[in-house]
């Protein structure tokens, strides 16, 4: 009897060691984005894996097939509290329905880090994202300057709920008010989807042929208006977008965009987790980490700086 309470022993010894030596010791950081389609998520995914290679934490990467789900973010936020994640990193799809997860996690004592977009709360420890409301006024005066003070324009809009777009729309809008000449004539929502903004796209400028501007506010819609304009190819409406991607910034250089603002997701990504891990540290962070837009043209696109920015290297982190 007793050499089998001895064997029984040293078993459970033996895999209670095991154990401890296959478990990782990094600090686990989810990062949630607000969908996994677009370029600007994958610069993300990308800039937190340099983060975490840095500072040697694992990242949890995921989110919702689509931008538009935010029932599916919820769920995602919520499996990583009960997971007990050492921190999470949000872009939260809508700034109202996020709050409830967001608020769980700080009676979790789970540090939140808020990046991208904006939410109707104070419970986070640090939002890192692009002054979006600047990045609206940016895209206005480039429609003022390149429509010479006069015109009417039409907006690609993202979707309801959606801090960050609504922010730069709101920015766009009350920018061209310095133009007495310049009309927005119309807005409508893409709903974050490349075939719906393609279609209110075409909606709009069969609704108002002597449009001469077209503003886009993210990629998805940016992406659906180019098509649009591609479809009509006598087209003297000119177009400043929103946000990057390879087929946009061949539009730009073609000339049938005329502008893109963009931000910089591979270093959102970085310093959401710098943060995250920062505070994890016992540091103290800034609350509101702004980052500034940068107006790219067929002039600058190949300049040394803006090609920094808009190609990182994606496969030295994602593959």
């Amino acid at each position: 009897m007793e050499r089998k309470t001895f064997l029984r022993g040293a078993l459970a010894a033996a895999a209670l060691s095991f154990s401890a030596c296959n478990k990782s010791d990094k600090r686990r950081i989810a990062v949630v984005p607000k969908g996994l389609a677009h370029l600007f998520w994958q610069s993300v995914h990308a800039g937190a894996i340099k983060a975490s290679r840095e500072t040697n934490v694992e990242i949890v990467w995921k989110g919702p097939p689509t931008e538009t789900d935010y029932n599916g973010q919820i769920q995602i936020v919520d499996a990583m509290i009960n997971q007990r994640v050492d921190a999470i990193a949000l872009a939260p799809i809508d700034k109202k329905v996020m709050v409830s997860v967001v608020e769980r996690a700080g009676k979790e004592n789970i540090p939140v880090v808020i990046f991208d977009s904006g939410i109707d709360t104070d419970n986070y420890v640090s939002m890192v994202a692009t002054d979006n409301y600047a990045a609206g006024q940016l895209a206005a005066a480039r429609m003022g300057e390149i429509l010479n003070g006069k015109g009417k324009v039409v907006v690609v809009a993202v979707q309801p709920g959606g801090a960050s777009t609504m922010a730069r729309e709101q920015g766009f809008q009350d920018g061209i008010k310095k133009f007495s000449g310049i009309q927005i004539v119309d807005k409508r929502y893409g709903m974050a989807d490349f075939a719906k903004s393609l279609q209110v796209a075409e909606n709009m400028l069969t609704a108002f042929p002597d449009a001469a501007g077209l503003f886009a506010s993210n990629e998805s819609s940016a992406v659906g208006a180019a098509l649009a304009l591609k479809g009509r190819k006598s087209s003297t409406v000119k177009m400043v977008g929103f946000d990057w991607s390879p087929t946009l910034l061949a539009d730009l250089r073609s000339g049938l965009i005329d502008s893109l603002v963009v931000q910089d997701p591979f270093n959102m990504g970085y310093e959401s987790v710098i943060t995250a891990v920062s505070k994890l540290d016992g540091k103290t962070v800034e609350k509101n980490r702004p980052m500034p837009p940068r107006l790219v043209t067929k002039t600058n696109l190949d300049s040394a700086e803006i090609k920094a920015q808009l190609e990182p290297d994606l496969k030295k982190y994602l593959e």
